[in-house]
């Protein structure tokens, strides 16, 4: 993690009031946590997302997409990544014979339940200095902004 000292040196008044910057700053350190908790696992914060959604909801690849705002050659790439892993298949959507179904294998949802458990500790220890109502506060806050969820 970055000192003080480093964050004042690179100081901006123009960046540290964007609010797009500072979410893509904080996004950009967030994942960096996230793939180094899970990267023993051949993981990346991107697969363990893709997987995440194949064990809670099975959606499309459309919808995975969608989702995690990806380009649709880009989920292709991750699912087959971990296709090939044996950690995902691809089923017929029985309401749409296009579509095809992302569902975790039994191997994928097991290390889906390893690698959730490191993602909750890198997270746990990257919002330590933030009290619990300021971080359920910004999570109210970025799922208006993600999803356009009521407030």
């Amino acid at each position: 993690m970055e000192t003080d000292q480093g964050a004042a040196r690179y100081s901006s008044p123009t960046l540290d009031a964007d609010t797009s910057f500072l979410l893509a700053r904080a996004s950009a350190m967030a994942s960096a946590v996230g793939n180094r908790a899970v990267a023993d696992l051949g993981l990346k914060v991107r697969t363990y997302s893709v997987l995440a959604l194949a064990v809670e909801v099975e959606p499309s690849q459309r919808e995975l997409a969608e989702r995690l705002r990806l380009d649709p050659s880009q989920i292709v790439a991750l699912v087959d990544e971990l296709e090939a892993r044996g950690l995902l298949e691809r089923r017929q959507d029985p309401s749409d014979r296009r579509a095809r179904i992302v569902a975790a294998t039994p191997a994928g949802a097991a290390l889906f339940g390893q690698a959730r458990a490191r993602i909750e500790d890198a997270q746990r220890d990257l919002w330590a200095p933030h009290s619990a109502p300021e971080i359920e506060a910004l999570r109210a806050m970025l799922r208006r902004v993600a999803f356009g969820e009521p407030r």
